[in-house]
């Protein structure tokens, strides 16, 4: 096992380098590993695969813990048209596109199913990336962008739950599939409601006492029996992972435990990736380019399409909404996890996984320069549009820049803010947390 672990770590960070030199995504890096150490090319013995996967399955929950950790209530409530409406249009566009193109290969629904599901979702880590990579972490679009991949996230999180009972079952019940997504409403409910009740005023009431070492162990055992929590109620890990990153994003601590958890999440989704690109056998790809490039074409033109009318129905203008679609012309991790759902469970076609993985390779190669596209691409748009249309810009950009002067000018709170103040002050939820506390300094003088 530390012979595996060594030869992972050393061909990645090896990998890494080089890439970084390039300047290309570290996560190609890490795919590109995979395949260098894989069974393809070196044989079963190599490294051990079994090994690897389960380090990778902890990789994914840490990966959406921290994903959790960064879920602000109050960034999404100040964008919530924007993000609903944006990400609403991107998921359902792109797998209806995603769901046609699986049928058209004679795939069966379940197959299908899981293709649309794999190319609905942009890389969260992947467009933060070239975002502060191009220099345009303080343009006005990256808020409402970092919005919808918010709520693309939690979408995810709902459909891989969805996808395991239809892989189940194989078959579509909409009775049955209303039923689990109530269930899942129910329990999600409950969970965020006993959870924003009692940890962020728990963790404020014992903050003096949380050094970092105290802090991480915390947030690791809260993530794990949250975990365990979630495959008792019948649902994923990842779930159970998410929703506790989400409630301790809303505690006084959480930049804390975010900057805390990033050296392990980053040495664990390492390891997934690098999981990931094992499962890559470079002859299919030569053997499968065509339907590669496909793909490729498929979700950088889907996501150009959907993405600039959701943000612009959603409210934005039509520049922010040409610079946000732009910047969503990639899969990422949240593919290779449905993939691996789908692999795990035995339902996905072989030929599915090399074909994703390469095209998210491909896609997230292109995804720089394509941004670099999205600002002369809406200076031919405006210059070459009918009048009508036009105005309809100018328009827009006006009221929005009449909103901002607005918010500008408020010193309010966000709605988040009072909504969690209100909490922290009901007395349930501060008998509960002195009750605890309390029985808890009774058992430390027992012993």
């Amino acid at each position: 096992m530390v012979q595996d672990l060594y030869i992972l770590m050393i061909t990645a960070a090896v990998v890494s380098i080089l890439f970084k030199l390039l300047k290309q995504p570290v996560v190609l890096g890490y795919i590109v590993a995979g395949v260098l150490v894989g069974p393809h090319l070196w044989g079963e013995n190599f490294v051990n695969a079994d090994n690897v996967k389960q380090w990778g399955d902890i990789g994914v929950l840490f990966v959406l813990f921290c994903i959790g950790l960064e879920f602000r209530l109050k960034n999404l409530i100040s964008s919530g048209k924007v993000a609903a409406i944006g990400a609403l249009t991107i998921i359902g566009g792109m797998m209806l596109l995603g769901y046609c193109v699986g049928k058209n290969a004679d795939f069966d629904m379940v197959n299908s199913l899981f293709l649309a599901g794999m190319l609905c979702m942009s890389s969260t880590t992947i467009v933060m990336k070239a975002i502060d990579e191009a220099g345009l972490s303080k343009e006005r679009f990256v808020k409402g962008a970092t919005s919808i991949l918010i709520v693309e996230d939690v979408v995810a999180v709902v459909l891989m739950v969805l996808l395991s009972s239809i892989a189940i079952r194989h078959q579509f019940e909409g009775a049955e599939l209303a039923s689990k997504v109530l269930d899942l409403a129910i329990t999600l409910v409950a969970w965020f409601v006993c959870g924003i009740l009692i940890i962020p005023t728990l963790i404020r009431k014992v903050k003096k006492h949380l050094n970092d070492e105290t802090l991480i162990i915390l947030a690791l055992g809260l993530c794990l029996g949250m975990v365990l929590t979630a495959e008792e109620a019948g649902f994923s890990s990842a779930l159970g992972a998410f929703v506790m990153g989400s409630i301790l994003a809303e505690t006084v601590e959480a930049h804390r435990v975010e900057k805390l958890m990033t050296p392990l999440k980053n040495v664990f989704a390492a390891i997934f990736f690098i999981s990931v690109g094992m499962l890559i056998d470079p002859s299919s790809l030569s053997e499968y380019w065509v339907s590669i490039v496909y793909v490729s074409l498929v979700i950088i033109i889907g996501m150009i399409l959907f993405g600039t009318l959701g943000c612009w129905w959603g409210g934005q203008t039509m520049r922010d909404s040409m610079l946000t679609s732009f910047s969503f012309v990639q899969i990422g991790e949240f593919s290779f996890i449905i993939a691996s759902l789908g692999t795990s469970l035995g339902v996905l076609n072989p030929i599915i996984y090399p074909i994703i993985v390469a095209s998210s390779v491909v896609t997230t190669f292109l995804t720089p320069y394509i941004m670099k596209a999205a600002a002369p691409c809406y200076t031919y748009l405006y210059n070459h549009a009918s009048k009508s249309l036009r105005a309809k810009m100018d328009q827009r950009e006006q009221q929005v820049a009449a909103a901002e002067s607005a918010n500008a000018s408020e010193g309010t709170s966000p709605l988040a803010d009072k909504v969690r103040h209100a909490v922290r002050k009901t007395y349930v939820t501060k008998h509960l947390v002195n009750l605890f506390i309390k029985n808890m300094s009774a058992h430390d003088e027992q012993e």
